[in-house]
């Protein structure tokens, strides 16, 4: 028998360390296993837009569970099945798409808890509680789970204050490529018309104490967002990250 490990990323979100992150789209074991010893505090292994399945996540959990990253897994959709399905399968944390209201965002948190906190169903023998053998699990798992909720919307901007007061939120994402999309920018995510809306609602949400993040393609820029107070903050994809590496080889050698 033995006792649940504590979360570092669910830790040090709590104490506002800064926590540096990347993408992880490529929906493969092998392709983590090159990225893990890399040693981003945390990584988000993608199912809302990715060929993941919940084997190619649990593969790729397994290879961040022996780095120093913690691997966070954006669920396709609020959905408690689906929510459930990722805890049982040992998932650290959770970043929820798409959270428009107060409402969503208290699905989203009673998903990840048990009765009667919430609506997680349980099993007494999974990859999370090592089948059987964490002693602690029940008492420590809610404590422990990282529960991020993504705002992609002038409308969810708008309720950022609202969402950061629900118990049992860890943190509260930007997503910028949506807002962006919502306010007209479609494909600009770096816009300054975005920023001018995320902006001051992180502030206000430092000010409470709730921590802040996003994902930007962008070391310059993500380095300045950390500086500004954002907590936790992806600085690229491993998609991207191959794409341009190719390009630019290629453009080396003609």
């Amino acid at each position: 028998m033995t006792a649940l490990a504590p979360n570092p990323f669910t830790a040090a979100l709590a104490k506002g360390d800064k926590q540096i992150g990347i993408w992880v789209s490529l929906s493969s074991n092998f392709a983590a296993e090159v990225v893990a010893p890399a040693g981003f505090d945390w990584a988000l292994v993608d199912m809302e837009h990715s060929p993941n399945d919940y084997f190619s996540v649990l593969g790729q959990l397994q290879v961040f569970a022996s780095s120093g990253t913690t691997a966070i897994v954006r669920v396709e959709w609020n959905d408690a099945v689906a929510v459930k399905r990722l805890l049982d399968l040992g998932a650290p944390g959770l970043l929820f798409p798409m959270i428009q209201s107060v409402e969503e965002a208290r699905a989203a948190v009673a998903a990840t808890r048990y009765p009667p906190h919430g609506v997680r169903g349980f099993s007494g023998g999974t990859r999370a509680n090592k089948f059987g053998r964490v002693t602690d699990y029940i008492d420590r798992i809610e404590q422990e789970t990282t529960v991020l909720l993504q705002l992609e919307s002038r409308a969810a901007i708008e309720q950022a204050e609202e969402i950061a007061d629900i118990e049992g939120v860890s943190g509260l994402f930007f997503g910028p490529a949506d807002i962006a999309a919502d306010i007209g920018k479609l494909g600009k995510p770096l816009d300054a018309e975005v920023w001018d809306l995320i902006r001051p609602a992180a502030k206000k949400l430092m000010a409470k104490g709730m921590p802040v993040g996003t994902l930007v393609n962008d070391a310059a820029f993500a380095k300045e967002l950390l500086n500004e107070g954002f907590n936790f903050v992806a600085c690229g994809t491993d998609t991207v990250l191959l794409a341009r590496a190719s390009d630019a080889l290629l453009a080396a050698v003609k």
